[in-house]
């Protein structure tokens, strides 16, 4: 079965949940064992809805972090769902492209939500692409750390031709402003 059936049936178990305000993974094991009417949950629809279940506060936090006058609380519950798993696929999935999780998100924000929601996904996500992809490589060893702080603190103590950083805007990209989607991120149009 497509991965794209398989996230917009993800996406009826975690709408289900949200509403009933039930626990998703005990909404899981039910559709698992009880499909009704629907042919049962393919194996990735399985995968999302136990990744977004085991991550959802880190993937909350991260989706309140970028958004712009918009807590996942106070989100549409399919807004924040199509949000949620793909956030999902791009912190914790490696074999998702990150290009891939957004235009899979705009595709079921198109189909199932307000016009707005599109715009709204697609900045968000790229947000949290940004942020990832700006984020350090995690350490492999304290070895290397001892190396990188040591770089780190000659360099800082070597004077620069490019001025001195702390009269420059705040680097961590944390702003007030929407984050401007990447040309890069754009979704494709078939």
């Amino acid at each position: 079965m497509a991965r794209s059936t398989a996230r917009k049936r993800a996406l009826n178990t975690l709408y289900e949940a949200d509403e009933k305000s039930q626990d998703i993974l005990s909404l899981l094991d039910e559709r698992i064992a009880h499909p009704g009417a629907q042919t049962p949950l393919p194996d990735y629809a399985i995968e999302i809805v136990k990744g977004v279940a085991e991550h959802r506060r880190q993937i909350d936090m991260t989706l309140d972090e970028h958004s712009t006058g918009w807590k996942v609380r106070r989100m549409g519950v399919v807004d924040r769902n199509i949000l949620r798993i793909a956030a999902w696929e791009i912190l914790f999935t490696d074999d998702v492209p990150d290009k891939v999780a957004i235009d899979e998100a705009l595709a079921l924000a198109k189909t199932l939500c307000d016009d707005d929601s599109p715009a709204f996904i697609h900045g968000l996500l790229s947000a949290v692409c940004t942020a990832k992809n700006a984020a350090p490589a995690p350490e492999s060893g304290a070895e290397e750390a001892d190396e990188e702080s040591s770089d780190s603190a000659a360099a800082a103590s070597e004077p620069t031709d490019e001025g001195d950083v702390s009269d420059s805007p705040d680097s961590s990209g944390a702003s007030d402003e929407p984050a401007a989607p990447s040309a890069e991120i754009q979704p494709t149009v078939d």
